[in-house]
């Protein structure tokens, strides 16, 4: 047993350590303090085990079962199945129990696999390799050995074992290059630092030969509050463009930021299973009502002496004096009696179906991504049918809608502005030199021609930036770095806009100078990192005369506050274009070392480090001298615009949340037709001080009335909200208007799709999320409900396959409700003739079977192949979706249609052959049908009645429709044949012995079955044609036309023959 967590406490409580919860000290290679140094209390700290599992061999069985028993249907069932146990009922426990038994195993058998492949995901990564300094040299050990204080020697493109500080690079300038696609999405590189004190130590002897400690903070899941990011290197990033690195461990195994933040998503319920619940609890009161009725009426007949019970079945003195305890014992015997009204089986099978069902998204050849050879993903199953309930679709706008692919369009400097020659991605275009009044010119030129503020405008262009030059290179399975099959040199950074500007540098022109040239040697002294709030970033540089230079770029919002002179600079073209602004500051020699001070200090502090920073980066970024401007274009993706298109069309409202300028948004709209030159535009803008917030009543009420009655809403400078009205991380803004959205009075089903970490909020707040695989990482696709490749795919996946998932489930669920009403129901009536005596109707095999094999697989097979319309024509006529949105199919109307249909097929079953067949003889040797013949005639029509409407409801018919559905009438008679026509030894008595033989024996039996299945069927099958004729759906209007395109072609087919 581990006392870890004890003796953690009672060092925090007793010992004094009051300052236990705010940091820790690591000895670096887990060396001892020399004797004589401060007190040394070692510290235990977990190893670098991960674990995401959810059972152990050993917990399996009692804590799944546990989970399982928390739904209200199987603990249901587990009490009705111990009533029958415990007390005298009128059928055997089996009944009960075979079909729990039956659930919970399938339930289990899928929960457990799932575990076992949680758990060889886990072992992979533990025991993963891993090169650890010891005695002077490198040792490999497998990765859940690393303890706190190990040194790691970490080589490139291999990922970090776990959360490290950087203590030296084979880089000279101690620095190294990660990307962080696993952990927050960013697959582009960013820079890291070694500690200044550590840098020179870059052999296994000289690491080893390091005596330090490190002062940290405990472990926190935040990402964006790490101890030193610039020297943090976080468990599950990836090591690039750096031959090897030396860190030390200081968060091991779930203490590491990445298990930190493996934060179980809240568990999102569709619409349909709010349904299901509430339908549920319908039948529950029914069924109770069933139970009271019966049992009062059992009592009020037997209340007479003459209609007391036969007298070998009389009521001893005991039960006369006790009439509460048996008039609730008989209440049970009737609720286990009636109790199969609650469809048990429904949930395995809407389980199955969601399971089975999902493998068609990840299946679709035309959802499949060539580029990046994967196709689309499910994460969760549980939402397939939310697909098709969609009112409000949320996207980003950056590598969702437009490619992340940044192009350099032209630069704005002293009022000039500079074009570049046509380039992306570093390869020109075929066309570019063919543009007119563009000509193609190089970096050197006679710097006469310079001024001073082209001058330093371009060497903040060359400096101010993290790119790197990189060789080939992978990521996320495309090859980077070869054209023509040969490796070529391309751009690395952390930002795509940053190689757009770096690359369009290198082709300049100028409308009046000529050609541009950047010469000098700078040393770069500090970084001053872009972040999402500030939305800048800062160089501190200095040239080989000696002088201090700032350079910074970012917004125009950010940086336009902050300079003292130079707005005039930025030319009006660049509206709707990506627009960065450049600016610079020179420093004195006091200014930089107060600057180093207050970096120094921010960097170094244990607590509150980030507001600390932010308050220096303050500081520092300040009466700038605004230099000129760059613009960069983002290409929009292929068919963004019909997609968009296509969801208007179906009825949804598009918003686009994004962080850029108003101008570069409304330019992409109106690209993607989202917005149209004839919409008419209402702007909506307002300052915000501290005391406005949407979570304001009377704003957020208004912005709400307002928005509702826009067919498409644009949200732009989102980044920099008010923190008290989102949280202390402003990356989760597009959280805020989702959950307001959602918040609204009419509770609309709210999508939202987006690519990059920034988005993960919004996703996990909606009800659907979908994740983009794009450039900007993983991370939003891992989080997400379902991924897709581009946002082209979306169209598809919410007009055809979540069209088909929520007609195919809202058709399962009405129709469990109805079979088991038809199934049920004779019982009930059945009692008014037996005395409420608690005889079932059925044979026990019958009521055990019913619901498991004679009535499940052709439900089943329709909720995963039904198409009600072809696929063809969701596409073209996106309009249909309308059909189905706000749960029009499980409505409460609809629902007590089923149930009445249900009520009116099962009084046919039974008062049909209930007069047919009273009073009459049959058989040829003149016997009369017994209850059981009785019970088993009612019981035959049920299943083919309830089967047939199936039939009849099936629009898409294939050879494995026929197979199932003729199959499981098939199989029931073959059961019933041989289930009544052979002495089972097992069984003690066995009254089902040829009734079912004799039943078929008689002609007027044949003639009552086809007669009942008839009536029952009538009704259902008048109203479908009189609702088609007087007041048909488009979809039905639609599937008409289908049938005559379709009659009409096979016509045409039939008539044109050669001569």
């Amino acid at each position: 047993m581990d006392f870890s967590v004890l003796r953690n406490l009672i060092s925090r409580y007793c010992v004094g350590e009051e300052n236990w919860l705010d940091s820790r000290t690591v000895y670096i290679g887990q060396k001892e303090p020399p004797p004589g140094a401060a007190a040394y209390i070692p510290q235990r700290y977990p190893d670098n085990r991960i674990v995401s599992s959810k059972y152990t061999f050993w917990n399996f069985i009692p804590k799944n079962l546990f989970e399982q028993f928390r739904r209200i249907a199987n603990f249901y069932f587990l009490v009705i199945f111990l009533v029958q146990l415990i007390i005298d009922t009128p059928t055997s426990p089996v009944t009960s129990g075979l079909p729990l038994f039956f659930v919970i195993t399938v339930t289990a058998i899928k929960q457990g696999y799932e575990d076992w492949l949680r758990h060889k995901a886990d072992c992979s990564i533990n025991e993963c390799p891993v090169d650890v300094v010891q005695q002077g040299k490198a040792a490999r050990t497998q990765s859940h050995k690393l303890r706190v204080g190990d040194v790691v020697v970490v080589k490139e493109d291999e990922t970090f074992p776990c959360d490290l500080v950087l203590l030296s690079s084979s880089r000279e300038d101690g620095t190294c290059y990660v990307t962080t696609a696993s952990l927050d999405g960013e697959s582009s590189h960013k820079t890291y630092y070694a500690v200044p004190d550590t840098k020179a130590f870059r052999t296994d002897r000289e690491v080893e030969s390091l005596h330090a400690t490190i002062e940290c903070e405990q472990p926190q899941p935040d990402l964006y509050k790490p101890l030193g990011s610039e020297n943090l290197l976080l468990r599950g990033a990836t090591l690039k463009n750096t031959h090897h690195i030396y860190a030390v461990a200081i968060y091991t195994g779930m203490e590491t930021k990445m298990a930190l933040n493996y934060q179980s998503k809240s568990q999102k319920r569709s619409a349909v299973e709010k349904s299901m619940n509430a339908f549920l609890i319908v039948y529950l009161c029914i069924l109770i009502s069933k139970a009271v009725i019966n049992t009062v009426l059992k009592y009020a007949w037997q209340w007479s002496p003459d209609r007391d019970e036969p007298w070998y079945n009389h009521r001893t003195e005991n039960e006369r004096q006790r009439p509460v305890i048996r008039a609730f014992t008989d209440f049970l015997a009737f609720m286990v009696l009636f109790n199969y009204i609650i469809p048990v089986s429904m949930y395995v099978t809407v389980e199955m179906q969601k399971f089975l069902g999902s493998y068609f998204i990840t299946w679709d050849e035309e959802m499949f991504d060539e580029e990046l050879g994967e196709g689309a993903q499910v994460n969760t199953s549980d939402l397939n049918e939310e697909l098709g309930q969609v009112e409000y679709v949320f996207t980003d706008k950056t590598g969702t809608l437009t490619e992340n692919n940044m192009e350099f369009i032209e630069c704005c400097v002293d009022g000039n502005v500079y074009v570049p020659h046509a380039i992306c991605n570093g390869k020109p275009e075929d066309d570019a030199t063919d543009a007119p009044t563009i000509y193609l010119i190089h970096l050197w030129i006679l710097s006469n021609y310079v001024c001073e503020h082209e001058d330093l405008f371009f060497r903040a262009l060359c400096l101010c930036h993290t790119v790197q030059v990189k060789e080939e290179e992978t990521v996320d399975g495309i090859k980077r770095g070869f054209h023509q099959g040969r490796p070529t040199s391309f751009y690395i950074s952390s930002s795509p806009d940053e190689v757009a500007l770096v690359e369009g540098k290198q082709l300049c022109v100028s409308d009046k100078h000529g050609e541009v040239c950047v010469t000098g040697v700078f040393e770069l002294l500090h970084v001053l990192n872009f972040d999402s709030v500030r939305r800048r970033m800062s160089v501190i540089v200095k040239s080989s005369s000696g002088e201090y230079l700032l350079f910074c770029k970012g917004a125009d919002s950010s940086i336009f506050p902050r300079v003292v002179s130079g707005k005039h600079h930025v030319s009006d073209s660049f509206e709707g274009l990506r627009t960065l602004c450049v600016a610079f500051r020179r420093l004195s020699p006091d200014d930089y070392q107060e600057a180093c001070l207050l970096l120094t200090q921010a960097k170094l502090a244990l607590q509150d480090r980030e507001q600390r920073l932010a308050q220096a980066y303050d500081a520092i970024e300040r009466d700038f001298v605004l230099l000129g401007a760059t613009a960069v274009e983002d290409r929009l993706q292929e068919k963004a615009a019909d997609t968009i298109e296509s969801l208007h069309k179906a009825g949804m409202k598009v918003w686009v949340l994004t962080g850029d300028k108003m101008e570069t948004a409304a330019a992409t709209c109106y690209a993607s037709k989202l917005f149209r030159r004839s919409t008419q535009i209402l702007e909506l803008t307002k300052k915000r001080t501290e005391e406005q917030s949407l979570h304001d009543g009377n704003y957020r009420e208004v912005f709400l009335e307002v928005s509702r009655n826009c067919s498409a809403v644009l949200c732009c400078r989102m980044a920099p909200l008010q923190k008290a009205q989102v949280s202390t991380n402003p990356l989760r803004h597009h959280k805020v208007i989702v959950k307001l959205i959602k918040a609204s009075k009419e509770h609309p089903i709210t999508l939202a799709i987006g690519d990059g970490a920034n988005d993960v909020s919004m996703i996990l707040e909606a009800h659907v999320g979908i994740g983009i695989m794009g450039k900007e990482g993983r991370q939003a696709a891992r989080n997400s409900d379902y991924a897709i490749p581009k946002f082209k795919h979306l169209k598809k996946m919410l007009l055809v396959h979540g069209h088909y998932y929520y007609i195919r489930i809202a058709e399962l669920v009405q129709y469990f409700f109805y079979k088991n009403v038809c199934f049920i129901f004779p019982q009930f009536l059945f009692q008014f003739f037996c005395g409420f005596s608690q005889q079932p109707l059925y044979d026990t095999a019958y009521l055990t079977l019913y619901n498991i094999s004679f009535t499940s697989l052709p439900i089943l097979l329709y909720s995963l192949v039904e198409q009600h319309v072809s696929m063809d024509t969701l596409r073209r006529d996106p309009s249909l979706y309308k059909d189905i949105t706000k749960n029009s199919l499980l409505r409460w109307p609809v629902f007590l249609y089923w149930t009445c249909l249900g009520l009116f097929d099962a009084v046919v079953f039974f008062f049909g052959a209930y007069f047919l067949f009273d009073n009459t003889t049959f058989t040829s040797n003149g016997q009369m049908f017994g209850n059981w013949t009785f019970g088993t005639l009612v019981f035959t029509v049920l299943v083919f009645t309830v089967t047939i409407k199936l039939a009849l409801d099936t629009h898409h018919w294939t050879w494995i429709n026929h197979f199932v559905i003729w199959g499981s009438l098939l199989f029931y008679v073959i059961f019933s044949l041989l289930w009544g026509g052979i002495i089972w030894p097992f069984l003690n008595y066995q009254r089902m012995y040829y009734v079912f033989m004799q039943m078929l024996s008689s002609g007027p039996a044949w003639l009552s079955i086809i007669l009942l299945i008839t009536i029952s069927l009538l009704p259902d099958i008048i109203k479908k044609v009189l609702c088609r004729a007087m007041c048909p759906t488009p979809t039905e209007r639609a599937q008409v036309r289908l049938h005559t395109l379709t009659h009409i072609q096979i016509h045409t087919h039939g008539c044109c023959k050669p001569d």
